[in-house]
């Protein structure tokens, strides 16, 4: 009798541990399928504070990178309950304006860039100053945390422009250009001088005015005519791929044109052949982490890096991987 109510006591604690353990599985499934579906439909998957970010960019107008950022943290931002408000400037005095503005709105945090650092250093300080969290993102990544930010998301320049003079390396490139479309952008140059570091090749530095797609393409092609022996053009934003293929084919020259950055253009011209490869930062991922990391610092004190940038590059994307990407690039995440 006692080993039989032994069994039954054993028998019945273990159909309770069954029973919990499905209630709370099947509970907590419930609540991830209605937090996934609330973000589906626009909803905020949280129920805490409407907080307000401000993301302030070194962007120019018409710069497809910067609308697959934006659209990553729009996204997080609907998840997150926050009101997202965004501006961008390619002038720094003027993004550092944009900065003081959002200090001056007492928004609950800030995400910027750093493409020249310098001029935004006062700004990010009197943020800090206000007792208003700020991450960087994109560029800037070796000032982010002398600057005080949480925390840095992109990639290491230099390091995505040794893996560019890599892979021009295994292609048996023998000299190359890299165009530069934003005098200043240290970022830019950090990717020109990583290429030259690792690339056995003569690399020429070309300044272009990256507002002006003519002048782009016109400078682009005065370099493949006056040299015949280039055989490479490597290009540090993906709109600027396409103007150095028109510069190529009026040049009558068969280099091959390489970019930064990932868009739908890219990707379909890396399919067919016109381009070689890309080198992709994920900027939907440094649009959604940024959002993501200021509503988990508001939440919960997390910060992510320990002291160390965030990387979300380079991957180096050829003809075999772009076809997996391409439902990513059509709707504007890759």
């Amino acid at each position: 009798m006692a080993r039989f109510r032994t069994w039954v006591g054993t028998a019945l604690a273990a159909a309770l541990c069954v029973s919990l353990a499905a209630c709370s599985s099947t509970g907590g499934k419930r609540a991830e399928d209605a937090r996934k579906a609330a973000a589906a439909q626009g909803r905020a998957a949280v129920n805490t504070p409407r907080w307000t970010f401000a993301m302030i960019t070194h962007s120019g107008d018409g710069d497809t990178f910067w609308d697959i950022v934006q659209s990553g943290a729009e996204q997080a931002a609907r998840k997150d309950n926050i009101t997202f408000l965004y501006s961008h400037d390619d002038e720094a005095q003027q993004q550092a304006q944009l900065v003081d503005a959002a200090v001056d709105k007492k928004v609950d945090g800030i995400i910027v860039t750093l493409a020249k650092p310098d001029a935004l250093k006062a700004a990010v300080a009197r943020a800090e100053k206000a007792g208003i969290p700020v991450i960087t993102v994109n560029s800037g990544s070796e000032r982010s945390k002398a600057f005080g930010a949480l925390t840095h998301i992109g990639q290491d320049e230099t390091v995505a422009g040794e893996a560019v003079g890599e892979e021009l390396n295994e292609r048996g490139k023998k000299k190359a250009l890299c165009v530069l479309h934003e005098q200043g952008n240290v970022g830019h140059e950090q990717r020109c001088d990583g290429v030259a570091k690792t690339f056995r090749g003569t690399l020429r530095k070309v300044y272009v005015n990256g507002t002006n797609m003519p002048d782009v393409q016109s400078a682009v092609e005065a370099k493949l005519q006056a040299d015949r022996s280039v055989d490479s053009v490597v290009t540090l934003g993906a709109p600027y791929a396409d103007a150095a293929v028109k510069a190529r084919k009026d040049a009558g020259s068969k280099a091959e044109i390489d970019t930064f950055d990932l868009n739908a253009k890219v990707a379909a011209s890396l399919r067919d052949g016109t381009l070689g490869f890309a080198v992709d930062q994920q900027p939907y991922l440094q649009g959604y982490q940024a959002v993501d990391l200021l509503w988990l610092y508001k939440y919960n004190g997390d910060v992510l890096g320990g002291g160390k940038p965030v990387l979300t590059g380079p991957q180096i994307v050829t003809k075999a991987q772009a076809s997996a990407l391409a439902a990513y690039t059509e709707r504007g995440t890759r």
